[in-house]
């Protein structure tokens, strides 16, 4: 547990200590040897779950399963949620020990992601069945005979969704509390936001799990017997596929990403890993910000991908090792359009369009491409326009060594309100006395290699007085102001093969 903060040990602890306070009453509970006992149940739902949780795990049959049908943490949440509808709040948490600690862990400590994920799912099972106890849900599945509604033995139908509903609730609140702690002490995270959206996402899959584990506790006591219940499993291998699906595509949306990038690097060899790093930069200022999972992830490509649209610029231009002339500098200031036109066509990318074609823009009108102001610029390029200037500076690259995080930091404060949205810098400043930042040198020379080049790539500067680039009135530069509005380039040659790049704004006004 040494790669785990000690608050966050500590967290573990607690939550074992409570798993084992919720099993250790099936001690006084009837013995395996009675026959109105649970155990022949704990045994065959706890079996249920850790075969359900094993293909994840094992190669050989992983492999089989995985390749159609993969098995991922939570598929089989109905088999735990049917456990507290029909076992003792004791009985039921220790349904879930077993699938837990032999279920998949992507990530190291292995060991101790295991306890915690067994600790959490006992206490969360066991309060299930104690909400699904509180409101007659026992009684309402037929085990006793229930004040004014059905007789024994026969599900008593509506009434018996209230009590699962409740279990299921239950289940969620309290997965859903656990994973904010987490958060708290093993991610840092502020505790403002570390519980913000994961109740809301959780209800709906939840209620879906609740409905199947409800059919399967109602089968499990009917004539048919346990084998039975087993058949609302295929429904759950169904979903499976389907959360399979959506899964691949993520990861081919990766794969994309990965693949323009390294175009990227391979053309501009100056800014190696600044993407990467951008992108990291942005996923911290987005946390802080607030913002749910799935915009901060839409966030992070924007920043990986920001300066995507290198690729139409002439590689002679990039990589020149004298002053750019204002017609070359020109050239490169149509990057950004150049990118938004590459991934224009990029569904899955959404705002991050926008940042990419606007994220050298400034608050006060000044940047371009299309010399928008304020409010005008979208969120998302003012996040990456920070992440983009902050890791410029503090990256070591072959014509200067990098600065210091609190000089980066002081030159972003300065010129909060001209060049860069103060509410941004405010936040990656909190995320760096939170986590921290890790650089490394982005070029194929370190710092002591070959003299550097006369001039920086444009985009690599912040807005700052000694020798800053972006930061400079366009004038200083020897660049003609950026255009505004609809106005057109004019007199600024395509790369080849790029005739087609739009060179304004789309019709109906800014983009």
């Amino acid at each position: 547990m040494n790669a785990i903060p000690g608050a966050a040990r500590a967290y573990i602890c607690c939550a074992v200590l409570g798993a084992l306070a919720c099993v250790l009453p099936v001690s006084a509970l009837p013995g395996p040897l009675d026959p109105d006992g649970p155990w022949p149940a704990v045994l065959l739902l706890g079996t249920l779950y850790a075969l359900c949780e094993a293909p994840a795990r094992c190669r050989l049959l992983g492999r089989s399963v995985r390749g159609s049908v993969p098995v991922t943490a939570g598929s089989f949440f109905p088999v735990l949620l049917a456990a507290a509808f029909l076992l003792p709040p004791a009985a039921a948490a220790l349904v879930a020990v077993p699938g837990a600690l032999c279920g998949r862990v992507a990530q190291r400590p292995a060991g101790v992601r295991r306890v915690w994920r067994a600790a959490q799912l006992a206490i969360a099972t066991w309060a299930a069945a104690r909400a699904h106890r509180l409101l007659d849900g026992p009684a309402a599945l037929g085990g006793t005979a229930h004040p004014g509604h059905a007789a024994p033995g026969i599900p008593d139908f509506p009434y018996a969704l209230l009590p699962a509903g409740a279990g299921a609730l239950a289940f969620c609140l309290v997965l859903s509390a656990l994973d904010g702690g987490v958060f708290v002490t093993a991610e840092r995270q502020p505790v403002r936001t570390a519980w913000r959206g994961l109740l809301g996402r959780s209800l709906a899959p939840y209620g879906a799990h609740a409905l199947a584990g409800l059919m399967m506790a109602v089968l499990w006591r009917s004539p048919y017997g346990p084998l039975s219940a087993l058949f609302v499993l295929l429904p759950m291998y169904i979903s499976c596929w389907v959360f399979a699906q959506y899964h691949r595509e993520r990861a081919a949306h990766q794969a994309t990403i990965r693949a323009l990038v390294q175009a990227v690097d391979l053309k501009d060899r100056y800014t190696r890993g600044h993407s990467e790093r951008v992108g990291r930069a942005s996923a911290m200022i987005a946390r802080e910000l607030g913002m749910d999972g799935e915009r901060l992830e839409v966030l992070r490509f924007a920043g990986i991908l920001h300066d995507v649209g290198k690729l139409g610029v002439p590689t002679r231009v990039l990589r020149k090792d004298g002053p750019l002339t204002p017609q070359e500098r020109r050239v490169i200031e149509l990057h950004p359009e150049y990118g938004h036109e590459i991934v224009r066509g990029i569904g899955f990318l959404g705002e991050a369009r926008l940042a990419i074609l606007h994220h050298h823009e400034r608050l006060d009108g000044s940047g371009y491409p299309y010399g928008l102001a304020g409010a005008e610029i979208p969120e998302f390029a003012r996040v990456v326009a920070v992440a983009d200037a902050f890791d410029a500076m503090t990256s070591t690259r072959s014509y200067r060594r990098a600065r210091p995080v609190a000089t980066a930091v002081a030159e972003l404060r300065r010129c909060a309100g001209t060049q860069f949205d103060p509410r941004m810098v405010r936040a990656l400043v909190r995320a760096l006395d939170r986590y921290g930042w890790q650089t490394a040198v982005t070029s194929d020379e370190t710092a002591s290699g070959p003299e550097p080049p006369p001039h920086p790539p444009l985009e690599a500067t912040p807005a700052v007085a000694a020798g800053a680039l972006l930061g400079a009135p366009r004038k200083a530069s020897g660049a003609p102001a950026a255009p505004r509005g609809n106005a057109p380039r004019k007199n600024v040659p395509p790369p080849p093969g790029s005739d087609t790049l739009r060179r304004t704004p789309p019709p109906g006004g800014r983009p």
